[in-house]
């Protein structure tokens, strides 16, 4: 007897018209205008899904147009910290992100931050809290970085990689987007 094979339920969160094929599209804005199956605001907390349910969370181009806090509390934090607790055991979230050294950063007036590959280590609590000290932030998600990828200009598609990581330094408009992996951990430890 064959087993059925499970469904992973995926989310893409702020999807607009752009939903992954195979995933539930998340968004403030619905039907007609967007193509998304559910309609909510995910700067409101906590959202409408239940702890460790979801097997992964897609973003493209949305973590750009989370506002800033008040200097401590940050949505950015509330939003991983959503991510992390719906997140199954082992699950990914994928983003995509306009490189803070792109236009692309800069042109859409609705853009509240810029996105580097640093900022993704506040989101792993080793890097955080023993490596950096910061226990008092307000954050308590503790992702593995799987992979931080650059989508490069046209200009320097296939050029060798140290090229473009030395003009990525250099110039603007270099690296257009940051894909970024990161991962729940399979085990959590209780103790920490």
């Amino acid at each position: 007897m064959r087993e059925k094979k499970k469904k992973l339920y995926k989310l893409d969160l702020a999807s607009g018209n752009n939903k992954q094929k195979g995933y539930i599209g998340v968004d403030i804005v619905g039907p007609p205008e967007t193509d998304a199956d559910i309609v909510h605001d995910l700067l409101t907390f906590p959202w409408p899904f239940e702890d460790t349910s979801v097997d992964e969370v897609f973003a493209s181009h949305w973590l750009e147009h989370i506002p800033h806090g008040n200097g401590y509390n940050d949505p950015m934090f509330q939003v991983m910290d959503e991510i992390y607790r719906i997140l199954k055991p082992g699950g990914l979230a994928r983003f995509v992100c306009p490189y803070y050294t792109s236009v692309r950063a800069f042109q859409d007036p609705t853009h509240q931050r810029f996105i580097s590959e640093p900022m993704f280590n506040y989101f792993n609590k080793k890097w955080r809290e023993e490596l950096n000290q910061l226990k008092h932030y307000p954050v308590k998600c503790d992702f593995e970085i799987v992979k931080l990828d650059h989508a490069v200009s046209e200009e320097y598609t296939g050029r060798a990689q140290d090229a473009v990581a030395s003009a990525a330094m250099h110039f603007w408009n270099v690296v257009m987007d940051l894909q970024i992996i990161l991962r729940k951990p399979k085990s959590i430890d209780v103790k920490k």
